[in-house]
């Protein structure tokens, strides 16, 4: 297995610049994994697909407005990206400016002071702010969009699911993004349970495999929470024979970090799913096997990155590239604000 394995060639025009409207009139691709037939649908058609008995996983992360600016004692303007909190006053930050050594401070535009306390890697630093910075995000904090999006978002709430409410992502798990309340309610009436984990993205999910082996990259650690209700759920919907459909490859990881850290025997077995909180590096390849997912939703994913190769894990890399060459040919949008690939 090669990284360039997962490698395919995308006219820049396939990128999607703005989210489609209303949210479910994005483009579903349906990949029969078996059979490798596709199926060509809008997204509110993923009713078609569902049924009663099967169970919603969606991932219910907020994005951070984590775009700040500051200012040097200069007058020199500094952008601070935050990644993730370290505790009340210390984040990790990504900081654009220059001779931000260890013991300087910057003055946060309309907010608090923030000192650099420790260099990571890059132009990764520790930054302590003076007191917390969450109460200003209403007045001084940006929505941090993906580099490969140009054009302005006029709504920031566009990049971000109807559902999320646990703030802590550096990015939208952009599978969650085709939902409208009336879609889940309509989902929910035929009589599909819906249920929610939480697993803070990184922007480290838009970095591509450098290494020529994927398996020596070293995959980023996101946290991710599976509540007990939800475990419970799990194991009631594989008891009744229904099928766990994953929104994202966040929720994807999510759960199979959980069904990794609990009691599994095999597919046929009783699978038991425990709740589950803390940090994962989990990183799902070719050959792995998937103990909890049964169904998954998701966006078109960048070349060479640990999102396709998870896609490919799932459905065969084959089926998977297969499918991407034919959305290119028929014109789907890629990428945050692209459409949606279902693969039963």
């Amino acid at each position: 297995m090669k990284t360039t394995d997962f490698d395919y060639h995308l006219p820049e025009s396939s990128i999607a610049q703005t989210p489609a409207e209303p949210r479910d009139s994005s483009r579903l691709l349906v990949l029969h994994r078996q059979t490798g037939e596709v199926d060509h649908k809008v997204f509110r058609n993923i009713r078609d697909y569902l049924k009663a008995g099967d169970l919603l996983v969606l991932n219910q992360t907020r994005v951070i407005p984590a775009r700040i600016f500051a200012k040097k004692e200069t007058g020199g303007k500094v952008e601070i990206l935050l990644l993730r909190k370290r505790d009340e006053l210390i984040w990790e930050a990504l900081v654009g400016g220059k001779g931000l050594r260890v013991g300087k401070s910057v003055q946060v535009e309309d907010g608090p002071k923030a000192e650099i306390v420790e260099i990571l890697e890059g132009s990764e630093r520790l930054v302590k702010f003076s007191e917390p910075i969450e109460p200003y995000f209403p007045k001084i904090g940006n929505i941090p969009l993906p580099p490969y999006i140009h054009e302005k978002l006029s709504d920031p709430e566009r990049y971000q699911t109807v559902f999320g409410k646990e703030v802590g992502s550096a990015a939208a798990p952009t599978a969650g993004l085709h939902f409208t309340p009336h879609l889940l309610d309509e989902i929910q009436a035929m009589g599909v349970r819906v249920t929610y984990v939480t697993l803070h993205v990184g922007l480290d999910t838009f970095a591509p495999v450098n290494e020529d082996d994927p398996e020596e990259h070293k995959i980023h650690s996101e946290w991710c929470h599976l509540p007990q209700e939800t475990a419970d759920l799990i194991n009631e919907t594989k008891q009744n024979g229904g099928r766990v459909v994953a929104v994202g490859t966040t929720s994807v990881r999510t759960l199979e970090s959980s069904g990794q850290s609990s009691t599994v025997a095999s597919r046929t077995s009783n699978i038991r799913i425990s709740a589950f909180a803390g940090p994962t590096t989990l990183f799902i390849l070719p050959g792995y096997q998937f103990t909890v997912v049964d169904a998954m939703i998701t966006n078109f994913h960048l070349p060479k990155s640990t999102l396709i190769m998870l896609v490919s894990a799932f459905a065969g890399r084959e089926k998977v590239l297969s499918a991407y060459e034919l959305a290119i040919k028929e014109g789907y949008r890629f990428y945050s604000f692209g459409d949606a690939m279902l693969i039963l």
